[in-house]
């Protein structure tokens, strides 16, 4: 495996490098393909790079320093971006967005912006991209709660969906985003999808566990479950709603279960409630 990704702005002689690579073998002739293809460099350096030489290249081991470093501002600058860009479309939605109050949150230039995105629409699909990342990270964590029953889980996933709305602003702007007309088309791919596709298993884990009432399909109990749960954060963005999101979400998933879960499920809630599970909510 490679150690480390080097990325250059500058291209070297490529038989000065490529003739010492094909005599010791230390690195893959694909890389350098790679390499004079899209200025990326994959390679060991522990193994190749010496203390001031690199096959009679000085101070290469240098320059590898100085251009990862110049690598990881461009992450942070992108990351500021895609951060400032949600906070405007989370704000004002995509149309409105002002690319000029997207620069002036970042602290990044114009050139800095056309470098990493072609366009807005780029830039807020790189936020819908962000959003579902921050999704699924979510809902992989509450699929792997094997210790607690299906629809504690649910409980529990649906508790700290609410959170997430509240605390990242790249998840307000995605679900923003994903109602603008421009974007319809990532609905069957946007954060939604993702977090209906965990109800979906949690409920087939809560039939096959006898959980269900005989008739219910997890299907239809996924389908209303989440018109229900997206419904309740659309409302909560139009109007002022009192009480806060976890709550109405809780609500929701309430009303579904005493329409489909098992009647011994029921009885055993009516008398304990919901346990508590802890939170999966990653830290952002």
């Amino acid at each position: 495996m490679f150690s480390k990704v080097i990325e250059f702005n500058y291209i070297f002689n490529y038989n000065l490098i490529l003739q010492p690579v094909k005599q010791t073998g230390l690195i893959l002739l694909d890389c350098f393909v790679g390499f004079f293809k899209t200025g990326i460099l994959l390679c060991n350096v522990t193994d190749l790079v010496q203390p001031g030489r690199w096959w009679g290249l000085p101070h290469l081991e240098e320059g590898c320093i100085v251009m990862a470093r110049q690598q990881e501002r461009a992450r942070r600058t992108r990351a500021a971006l895609v951060e400032s860009a949600a906070i405007e479309f989370a704000k004002r939605g995509y149309a409105a967005a002002s690319v000029n109050t997207i620069l002036e949150g970042s602290n990044a230039t114009k050139g800095a912006m056309y470098f990493h995105f072609q366009s807005k629409e780029d830039l807020a699909r790189a936020v819908l991209q962000a959003g579902v990342e921050q999704f699924t990270a979510l809902t992989e964590r509450w699929k792997r709660r094997t210790d607690i029953g299906p629809f504690d889980a649910l409980h529990g996933f649906v508790v700290d969906l609410a959170k997430l709305f509240h605390t990242s602003v790249i998840v307000r702007a995605e679900f923003r985003l994903i109602v603008e007309p421009e974007f319809y088309p990532d609905v069957l791919s946007g954060g939604s999808q993702v977090w209906g596709r965990t109800a979906h298993e949690l409920a087939v884990r809560a039939e096959g566990q006898g959980l269900l009432r005989a008739g219910a399909d997890p299907e239809k109990f996924t389908r209303v479950l989440a018109a229900s749960l997206a419904g309740q954060r659309y409302m909560s963005d139009m109007i002022a709603l009192e009480g806060d999101l976890g709550t109405r979400f809780e609500e929701s998933l309430d009303v579904v279960l005493a329409a489909m879960a098992s009647k011994e499920w029921l009885e055993k809630f009516e008398r304990e409630g919901w346990p508590d599970c802890g939170s999966e909510l990653p830290e952002l």
